[in-house]
């Protein structure tokens, strides 16, 4: 049945009409306690530089945004235990299937045990286990984006249907500063980070970006990286590294920070919109493949972002023709 909305949805698109949109773009920003003034300089930057490319290029308005930092400030909560389950708790209330839910930690993560971790905050911390409980009843799409030392449990305890999950680390106990959340803040507005020239930069895209910037940081320390990030997308808990080969990556290669409507700027050439297009449909061919080891859900939803995308580029084509 959904199959059959999003195609029709897709004609009307492509005979002149629009469809309904693809849901609502929200944002939750942490940067935890930071333990000293140099670290506070570093997480207060990372996270200024975000935030302003979630409102200033993505358009994200101020009610879409909870921004959390060790010091509150206008607009900005005190990064504790209880704000964050607040605002969590009123995001259950306020999303729907179709809305996107982005979380940002930047800042400090231990490990517990070796199984589970923490997010360091101002006051008690939270532990993978609890972001978790209070992530599973959320509607729509989850990207969990965790930047901290230490934090492979939480792909492990977060990864579910409908999320993408990214880690700066593949194992708890990889306790150290990492470096991974300075590129990955930083690939959404730069241009190398748009592998396919398609004029936005996917989670996937921002993935490798960064996964690229923390190996050459290690290469030109002359260390052996120890610090190597994963993602998940499939909802197994195991995440693959960038270069690494897996099953993990085809959600996130559909899944963008900007809201669907700036798929493409308006000053896109009428040959790059025929490569996305041809693209796109290679995507869906693929995809079309590897329906039968993909849950029913997770293949409706990606099928309908791609078929969406599609129809958004055919239409500019046709206005470009």
């Amino acid at each position: 049945m959904r199959r059959a909305v999003v195609e029709s949805a897709l004609l009307l698109v492509l005979l002149g009409a629009s469809p309904a949109g693809a849901g609502e773009r929200y944002a939750m920003v942490v940067a935890g306690a930071s333990g000293g003034e140099t670290y506070a300089r570093k997480y207060d930057q990372w996270r200024a530089t975000f935030v302003a490319t979630l409102r200033d290029k993505f358009g994200y308005a101020t009610d879409r945004l909870r921004i959390f930092a060790e010091t509150g400030s206008e607009g900005v909560q005190k990064a504790t235990r209880e704000n964050v389950h607040r605002e969590l708790l009123q995001f259950r209330k306020r999303l729907t299937k179709d809305d996107q839910l982005l979380i940002l930690l930047i800042g400090h993560g231990t490990t517990i045990d070796g199984e589970d971790a923490k997010f360091n905050l101002v006051g008690p911390d939270m532990s993978a286990s609890d972001w978790a409980e209070l992530i599973k009843p959320l509607p729509g799409r989850v990207v969990f984006v965790d930047t901290t030392g230490a934090s492979f449990p939480f792909l492990q305890k977060l990864a579910g249907r409908g999320r993408v999950i990214l880690t700066a680390t593949d194992s708890a106990a990889q306790q150290f500063e990492t470096v991974f959340p300075e590129y990955f803040v930083n690939a959404f507005n730069d241009a190398a980070a748009d592998t396919d020239k398609d004029g936005r930069v996917s989670l996937w895209e921002a993935f490798a970006f960064a996964s690229a910037g923390v190996h050459q940081w290690f290469e030109q320390k002359g260390q052996l990286p120890t610090e190597r990030p994963l993602l998940d997308d499939t909802g197994a808990g195991v995440g693959r590294e960038a270069l690494n080969p897996g099953t993990d990556g085809e959600v996130a290669r559909v899944t963008f920070l900007e809201p669907e409507a700036a798929a493409l700027p308006a000053n896109t050439t009428i040959g790059a919109l025929r490569k996305r297009r041809a693209e796109l449909e290679a995507q869906i061919e693929d995809l079309k493949g590897r329906k039968a080891s993909l849950p029913p859900d997770q293949y409706e939803a990606e099928l309908e972002r791609l078929l969406l995308e599609l129809a958004r580029v055919a239409q500019q084509i046709r206005t470009k023709s």
